[in-house]
């Protein structure tokens, strides 16, 4: 509901007007953020769907290759085995602004170069399908890196989308009309000040020139005595 107990003067139109302006080009702004944050978003949703579709592809045959090393190794043996790994994974995590929503980006370095270092066994008393199953995992694991880091810069995106269409349905809905209605109240309530400040000075402008009247009419008279004296 619009504010209508405001002083319906001059300068308070004008600081209304300039709130008008604002609230409109805010508006303005904060509607294409909107649609530019949809667009990120649905990009987004789009590339987890595909990044969940291809990590849980590769990580069935992990599964797999897992559970054919167990049935060809004894468990204590395969426990054994991968008991102590050889390599060491870094995590950086970064951040990146998109539509001033702060966004996650994670990057992760072995510790060594060699491609060796993955296996942390000898291969004399291990199977071929574990080396296919560490290997398949290494390979995985920058995929559900990806997968971590998409999913949560979509989930902040679908948090600033709703806090920007609360915006704008609050400009839209409740802030812009309620200024253009006090504004119109204002500018109706200066029209009607205006008509009356005229019609008084009107009303004296007769009253003025009706005095005049009499006095030349008074003047006349005196005149007219004198000259038939």
């Amino acid at each position: 509901m619009a504010n209508l107990m405001v002083n319906p003067t001059r300068m308070e139109l004008t600081r209304l007007k300039g709130k008008l302006r604002t609230a409109q080009r805010g508006y303005k702004l904060l509607k294409d953020k909107r649609d530019e944050l949809m667009k990120r978003f649905l990009d987004t949703v789009r590339e987890v769907q595909a990044l969940r579709k291809q990590v849980e592809e590769e990580l069935m045959r992990v599964h797999g290759s897992f559970t054919v090393a167990s049935a060809l190794m004894s468990g204590p043996v395969l426990e054994q085995a991968l008991m102590y790994p050889k390599q060491r994974v870094e995590l950086d995590v970064s951040f990146q602004n998109i539509m001033s929503v702060q966004v996650p980006r994670y990057t992760f370095k072995t510790r060594t170069d060699d491609s060796g270092d993955l296996y942390p066994y000898g291969f004399a008393h291990t199977s071929g399908e574990l080396d296919d199953a560490v290997r398949a995992l290494g390979q995985v694991s920058s995929a559900m890196l990806r997968l971590a880091e998409v999913e949560k810069t979509a989930q902040l995106l679908a948090r600033e989308i709703e806090k920007t269409r609360r915006r704008v349905n609050a400009l839209e809905y409740v802030v812009i009309p309620n200024t253009e209605q006090t504004i119109r109240y204002i500018s109706m309530k200066l029209e009607e000040n205006e008509r009356a400040t005229t019609t008084r000075l009107m009303k004296v402008k007769e009253m003025l020139l009706e005095q005049a009247m009499e006095e030349q009419r008074a003047r006349d008279a005196q005149a007219l005595e004198r000259f038939r004296s």
